[in-house]
């Protein structure tokens, strides 16, 4: 590790100042620091706060391509990170960002660590979070998959779908809650019954706001009423006058890319690669398939 030139001096004269610290942010925008001194510091924009109880093992780093990585260790409180945030998934990726730090004079840092949060397990009232490092996406697979379905998220960089547009979304309180996972509305006027399928269903108020949902069904109950069923239960609590957002979803095929969207020109899948049945298929006499070209 190189440290700066004057925190490398002050780390020589034997008699030194030093703190770590580190800043979580996440995915909404929110950061919080906080720090092993036993005194605030404040850089970056950034208040470190010493109260936290969070401690953090030492960082595991190569020169090479492993994965660097380490675990921090805190406890659950509401003002910092509270078991209910952890639940609701507000911590999943978060980023890391760890320094060692003169506490005397803040100006003398080196950056030690950046990567995110992995696993979070949480017990008798304290937490523990993987830190991974920013290496291991180089261990994900990379490139394109031939597939005959869209490989783009609908509305993402690739697809270009604006979900904005009229008749692709719906923005409603709703009537009823069962679990945090069904849900129902009195009417929804000018979509068709499984229109918002395979869609996201975003929370736009209440204490799970922000929070992101995919959509298992979306029916018609008797009596006209519209009921969305969400595949995962959302972690917060949701309830009946919360505002949702619905879109519109896409199972991925190239006929509903066309019809549905009229996006085809963007399409990133493969329509046109065989299924299973020809490759498993072999030349025979009689027939159509007469034992020459299979295209013929």
């Amino acid at each position: 590790m190189s440290y700066p030139e004057e925190l490398r001096a002050h780390l020589e004269t034997g008699a030194t100042t030093i703190a770590r610290v580190w800043a979580v942010t996440r995915r909404d925008g929110l950061t919080l620091g906080f720090t092993d001194h036993d005194g605030g510091l404040s850089f970056e924009g950034i208040a470190f706060e010493p109260d936290s109880g969070m401690t953090a093992k030492a960082v595991a780093q190569g020169t090479g391509l492993a994965v660097d990585n380490s675990e921090v260790f805190g406890a659950l409180n509401s003002e910092a990170i509270s078991e209910a945030d952890i639940l609701a998934g507000r911590f999943d990726g978060a980023e890391v960002r760890v320094w060692v730090v003169n506490w005397a004079d803040v100006t003398q840092r080196a950056l030690l660590f950046r990567g995110h949060l992995g696993e979070i397990t949480r017990s008798a009232g304290a937490f523990n979070a993987e830190l991974r490092g920013l290496s291991e996406p180089l261990g994900l697979e990379r490139g394109r998959i031939y597939h005959p379905r869209c490989a783009a998220v609908l509305g993402d960089g690739k697809c270009r779908f604006d979900l904005n547009q009229r008749g692709y979304f719906h923005e409603a309180p709703l009537n009823l809650v069962e679990d945090s996972v069904l849900f129902r509305f009195d009417v929804l006027a000018g979509f068709e019954p499984r229109w918002f399928e395979k869609g996201r269903f975003r929370v736009l108020t209440g204490a799970a706001a922000g929070l992101v949902g995919v959509i298992k069904a979306d029916r018609v109950v008797p009596g006209g009423a519209r009921e969305i069923e969400l595949w995962q239960r959302i972690g917060a609590e949701i309830a009946a006058g919360d505002t949702v957002r619905l879109e519109a979803g896409c199972d991925k095929r190239g006929e509903t890319c066309r019809g549905k969207f009229g996006n085809f020109v963007n399409f990133r899948g493969f329509p046109h690669i065989p299924g299973e049945d020809w490759l498993v298929s072999y030349p025979v006499q009689g027939g159509t398939n007469d034992g020459g070209s299979l295209f013929a």
